[in-house]
């Protein structure tokens, strides 16, 4: 098996992107929503994203510059109002997402221009949707500057709105498949969560004794 061999400092930042997107790859979308502090909402989905910490609940989203370096409207926003609202994206919220992703000027509400329902956040100012399987409402814990493009911001998860079809309230398990969550693939693509399957973790003993649990590459 052969690989070939990328040496990234001889690389210019788009053709990073690129291989990044591209392997990196199913990515869970963050579709993002904020409040200016003039009270316009903004929605927009990012898929350099992703859960680093339960205890304490943080997420992280990777938010990229403008090409003049200013910063986008979510990035402004949670830096000026240190808060944010992540909603994970389900099939039936595709195309909608899809317009969010729009570059409206600053001054239009993503969400009435793709029909979507905002509902007055909790913990937050700003809104969540109401569409979206799960939104999780955060507030700004750090952000890192990684460079003159790109920005990281680390939320603390305040609180969890949850599609009661899709949670037990009880034991806190979720159901996959009502979730149905959309993932990021490289260049336009995506992908559905449906391909799932379970392996379950092994022992020691289990390893030694040659019976573990294996993929039998027919689960679905």
């Amino acid at each position: 098996m052969t690989h070939t061999q990328f040496n990234f400092d001889s690389l210019n930042p788009k053709d990073i992107y690129k291989l990044l997107i591209g392997t990196v790859v199913p990515r869970p979308i963050a579709w993002v929503t904020t409040i200016s502090t003039d009270g316009v909402p903004n929605a927009a989905p990012y898929s350099f994203f992703n859960c680093l910490s339960s205890d304490p609940p943080i997420l992280a989203l990777g938010i990229e510059n403008r090409v003049d370096r200013t910063f986008k409207d979510t990035a402004a926003n949670i830096r000026s109002t240190e808060e944010f609202t992540v909603n994970i994206v389900g099939r039936s919220n595709i195309d909608a997402m899809n317009i969010t992703a729009t570059s409206f000027p600053e001054e239009v509400n993503e969400m009435e221009k793709a029909g979507l329902t905002m509902i007055d956040g909790s913990s937050v100012a700003c809104p969540r949707i109401a569409e979206a399987p799960v939104s999780f409402e955060c507030k700004r814990h750090v952000g890192i500057e990684v460079g003159s493009s790109r920005e990281i911001v680390l939320g603390l998860v305040l609180r969890a709105f949850i599609r009661s079809d899709i949670v037990n309230p009880q034991n806190h398990h979720t159901d996959h498949e009502r979730l149905d969550a959309v993932g990021r693939m490289g260049g336009q693509g995506y992908a559905f969560s449906q391909d799932y399957f379970d392996l379950p973790g092994m022992s020691v003993e289990q390893f030694d004794s040659g019976h573990y649990p294996r993929f039998s590459g027919t689960e679905s």
